[in-house]
């Protein structure tokens, strides 16, 4: 395994001791941070750390970033785009109680896209036209805005704030700026049983990270492809 990799697993451990303590408050949010900063781009954080999301893209084509591999579901791309969306649903929604990024610029129009939701339970096909119609640089500086926001958040809470739970006007307000499909009432469920803490476990910072190992996998079946001329 990466030696960074296995760091990153083994401060999230410890992310997750740190965040149970109030007491812990400060060194909980410090290394948020730096967990966070390790699953987004270098250029995101400017926090001088090696880069899970840079050693992804590094070298790959537009093509290639679009590309979905012969048994996989998603492309990179799609990937980056259903991490972000995640993250500014329920880092500006549940936890902050904020607009979406998402939704405080023209962002939509500028990645010619015009699906709103997460992706979960996307079809093949809307995997496919997603993946071939998004543009990337739009993609990328949205990811920065997402990243950037969520760190504005983490600076913002007080060690109260982590055993919040999830306020059930939240969640409703999620639904009503259809940011995630009715018929995917699971994760709807999933979130509303967290707290502030569990939050930040999960979408900005493990779930990043869950997603970009498939992307790594999705990159390594992508450049055998491109090698093999398919």
């Amino acid at each position: 395994m990466n030696p960074d990799r296995k760091l990153w697993n083994q401060q999230q451990q410890t992310l997750r001791k740190v965040l149970s303590n109030k007491e812990s408050f400060q060194d909980a949010m410090a290394l948020f941070l730096i967990q966070h900063a390790m699953v987004h781009a270098e250029e995101m954080s400017h926090a001088g750390m090696w880069s899970f999301e840079d050693e992804i893209q590094e070298d790959l084509s537009k093509s290639q970033m679009c590309f979905i591999p012969h048994d996989c579901e998603h492309s990179i791309a799609w990937v980056l785009w259903h991490l972000s969306r995640i993250e500014d649903i329920t880092m500006n929604i549940l936890v902050a109680g904020s607009p979406q990024v998402l939704l405080c610029e023209d962002w939509l129009e500028r990645m010619e896209i015009s699906i709103q939701s997460t992706g979960n339970g996307m079809s093949a096909d809307g995997m496919m036209e997603l993946s071939a119609n998004i543009k990337l640089a739009a993609l990328r500086s949205y990811r920065f805005a997402v990243g950037r926001r969520t760190r504005e958040i983490a600076k913002q809470l007080c060690p109260e704030d982590l055993g919040r739970k999830v306020e059930p006007a939240r969640l409703q307000q999620i639904v009503k700026e259809r940011a995630v499909d009715i018929k995917n009432g699971d994760l709807l469920d999933y979130w509303s049983s967290l707290t502030v803490a569990g939050l930040l476990l999960m979408p900005p910072t493990r779930h990043n990270f869950i997603h970009l190992n498939e992307a790594l996998r999705i990159r390594q079946l992508t450049i055998r492809s491109a090698i093999r001329g398919y």
